[in-house]
């Protein structure tokens, strides 16, 4: 039906005839020649009608905006004083010597001038994608999965696909269950990931995997997650952490240059301890300059329960964030930034302005000042590496209070004085503890299939607190693109994991006991890690969601407006399924 695309035509083409097909972009009448902008999915094109063809021309004069068409004419050079640069069709223009429409279009309910609301967007997602910004990301998005899928296929991964209909495991979320037609009662799950599947893939000797596969978890949402995203899913055998690492850093590198044109280098290695006690994160944005500065050791003493309490306190924290000029900060804006770190626990924000920092502690401004004498000050200034027109931001509680709430002013803090320096800071976090504690009772970190590393199933269990885990996360500019570990092959080491997490023999037989009786039959030791592709491209196109960059995604309470989806099943359904529904409560 077409000879090309749009946005393909250019000064190449002139005293070329073509036919194009797309949707109306804009309409201009000037004074009897018709100015129509044609858009498809490579770009936009103007063509031009004028009255020495008076039948294509009242055509034309049909035309509205998103009428959607095909034309048929001649590609001509604009002259020098109408080219248009910012167009990678501006140095030509066609005159239109037919014109078929093949669709007319209602009035939109969408307006292309003006920020629509995302309800409205989602709703009408087949109009919002025809907006060159959203078209570009999701052939973005194409490129990146065909760039991905070619690298791995030339480094031997075999694509795999693995069930979508599984059984329930404790990934972390809730499962979406899927009710049963033929087994009455019972559920099937949507995966959260292809975890257990894809080390079984590795135990039947597949060697390398790999899948652009979607995952499927029931929890709240923002703006990174969706109920359902799509994982860049691998796994190997007989490589280590440092082999994954390699090969899945040269796949980005790769990645980022041929989409583009940016070296993002050797990735620095950084240890999850190093990550929260400097951050407070453990996917910090090493674009922001600002660090946490522990200070306790130097407040022991003091005469003030805020400081001197959790100072006193192994498992309490006091740390301090210098920000360069700050000391221009007025007592609202102060306050401000107190309620932030309210929002993570906080219970308040001391706060020092070196005003002059050569004359020791009558150079400096603060509330606290009363209870510190120059010795401190001059120690805590020392450490910070104040300057005059600074200011220091202390946080003091519990180390977890202080490390979250610190962690995010230190990002707020970066935007606010525009701090940021470079454009891409990756980096690898390594040595994750293999659980934290809460509430007394252990949970994995990662998940329950990581392995520890170097210890013996009787040196984990002897003491599970200070065990590390073989596992990594990749970060960019503060975001996780993946996580992965070196997987346990160990039936022993397996089952002692589970008994630490509180999960009984009978418990792991039922969710696991495939697991457990295939490591029984010479299991490989065996690796991997998953990439949120989402969240990948989303950082490469500058969007600041990743629903900007998915097709058809769901809103902030898990719904598709467009589908009207999830809505009642019909009793029918339900009967078939052995399902009764509570009826919904008014209010």
């Amino acid at each position: 039906m077409r000879t090309d695309y749009c946005g393909k035509i250019n000064a190449s083409y002139v005293g070329q005839e073509v036919t194009l097909c797309g949707w109306v972009n804009k309409r201009r009448d000037l004074g009897g020649v018709i100015f129509v902008d044609l858009r498809d999915r490579e770009g936009i094109v103007q063509v031009v009608f004028d009255p020495d063809l008076p039948e294509v021309l009242a055509e034309a004069n049909k035309l509205r905006s998103e009428f959607c068409v095909r034309l048929t004419g001649k590609v001509r050079a604009r002259p020098a004083s109408q080219v248009n640069t910012q167009m990678t069709t501006g140095e030509i223009e066609i005159l239109g010597t037919g014109l078929e429409i093949f669709s007319k279009s209602a009035a939109l309910p969408l307006d292309w001038n003006q920020e629509n609301s995302e309800e409205q967007r989602l709703k009408y997602r087949y109009l919002d994608l025809r907006r060159p910004v959203m078209s570009n990301r999701l052939q973005f998005r194409a490129k990146v999965t065909g760039a991905v899928r070619r690298f791995l296929e030339e480094n031997g991964f075999l694509d795999i696909e693995t069930p979508i209909l599984t059984k329930a495991t404790p990934e972390g979320a809730r499962d979406y269950l899927v009710p049963s037609r033929t087994h009455k009662g019972e559920f099937f799950a949507l995966p959260q990931s292809p975890q257990l599947f894809k080390q079984l893939l590795m135990m039947s000797g597949m060697d390398r995997y790999y899948q652009i596969v979607k995952c499927f978890r029931d929890e709240d949402l923002r703006a990174d997650r969706q109920p359902e995203f799509t994982q860049i899913d691998l796994e190997t055998t007989f490589l280590d952490a440092e082999g994954v690492m390699n090969i899945t850093e040269s796949m980005i590198r790769d990645l980022f240059q041929k989409m583009l044109g940016v070296d993002l280098g050797d990735f620095p290695r950084m240890t999850y301890a190093d990550a929260m006690k400097r951050y407070g994160s453990d996917k910090p944005d090493l674009r922001n300059p600002l660090e946490l500065v522990d200070v306790a050791d130097l407040l022991k003493d003091v005469d003030f329960k805020v400081f001197s309490g959790p100072a006193n306190d192994v498992k309490g924290r006091v740390a301090a964030i210098k920000v360069p000029q700050g000391a221009t900060l007025s007592r609202k804006q102060i306050d401000e930034y107190t309620k932030f770190v309210g929002i993570y626990g906080a219970k308040g924000l001391a706060w020092i302005k070196v005003n002059d920092v050569e004359q020791g502690l009558e150079g400096l401004q603060s509330p606290i000042l009363k209870f510190l004498n120059a010795e401190i000050a001059t120690a805590i200034i020392q450490r910070t590496h104040a300057q005059t027109g600074d200011i220091l931001l202390f946080g003091a509680d519990s180390y977890t209070v202080v490390t979250e709430s610190m962690g995010a002013l230190r990002l707020k803090l970066g935007e606010d004085f525009n701090l940021l320096e470079g454009d891409w800071k990756p980096l690898w976090v390594v040595d994750f503890p293999m659980f934290e504690e809460i509430d007394g009772q252990f949970h994995a970190l990662h998940h329950p299939f990581t392995s520890p590393r170097n210890l013996s199933a009787e040196e984990l269990k002897a003491d599970p607190a200070n065990a590390l885990s073989d596992a990594y996360d990749m970060v960019l500019n503060g975001v996780e693109l993946g996580g992965g570990s070196v997987r346990i092959h160990d039936q022993e080491l397996q089952s002692a994991v589970f008994s630490i997490l509180g999960i009984n023999q009978e418990e792991a037989q039922s969710k696991f006991g495939f697991l457990l009786e295939a490591l029984q039959y010479g299991a490989p030791p065996h690796a991997g890690l998953a990439f949120g592709l989402d969240r990948l491209v989303m950082l490469m196109t500058g969007a600041t969601s990743i629903r900007d960059v998915m097709a058809f995604p769901k809103t902030t309470t898990a719904a598709c407006p467009l589908t009207d989806a999830p809505s009642p099943a019909n009793p029918q359904q339900l009967a078939d399924l052995a399902i009764k529904t509570v009826p919904r409560e008014n209010g």
